[in-house]
């Protein structure tokens, strides 16, 4: 499978992700994972900085320095979610990272509740995909490149939670194990005939 080409991820993303011991597994997902030169701002962990810096070394990840018109459009959109009753904060970052979405259709990585729920909101967001770590996670198991324990299939998710103290939203860490359950019943008859 060849990498989907980009994806542009905010801070609590990658300070979660770094610590993944799969953590390369989002690098034959997408070719490219942008880091938006704010999110350096608020990165204050060694071992993130640490992993984001080789990153950018092997070029796996790039620094994303937006344009005056997308810093505008964020803080249009922050005012925008300060205004909507149903959404919680979101700050210039996650913003930025919607509005590469929007503009050139990058995936956008994160796990602030602001972001996920942008694009259901805001109807000229609607197109926008925002996948969190269980997204990923999910996708990678589907394609192949991250193998699932068929005999337990939330382990992949038990890892990630394990290593991260990520807790994943119950419903939706269901329903990612019943998709990977599937998965494995799929491949499970493929192999048997």
């Amino acid at each position: 499978m060849s990498p989907r080409s980009f994806a542009i991820a905010d801070t609590c993303f990658l300070i979660d992700w770094a610590r993944y011991r799969h953590k390369g597994i989002l690098f034959k997902l997408f070719s490219t994972v942008f880091v938006p030169e704010q999110v350096l701002d608020e990165v204050r962990s060694e071992e993130t900085i640490s992993w984001i810096t080789r990153g950018l070394t092997e070029g796996v990840l790039a620094l994303y320095t937006p344009v005056a018109s997308e810093i505008e459009e964020a803080r249009q959109l922050i005012e925008r979610s300060h205004l909507h009753p149903q959404l919680p904060s979101m700050e210039l970052p996650e913003a930025l990272c919607l509005v590469a979405g929007r503009r050139r259709g990058y995936i956008v990585l994160t796990e602030n509740r602001a972001a996920l729920l942008a694009p259901r909101v805001f109807r000229d967001y609607g197109s926008v995909s925002v996948w969190r770590a269980l997204e990923v996670i999910l996708e990678a198991v589907k394609t192949g490149i991250l193998e699932a324990d068929c005999n337990r299939p939330g382990r992949v998710f038990e890892e990630y939670a394990s290593d991260t103290l990520h807790v994943f939203p119950t419903k939706a860490l269901q329903t990612a194990v019943e998709e990977v359950r599937r998965i494995c019943g799929m491949r499970g008859s493929s192999l048997t005939r």
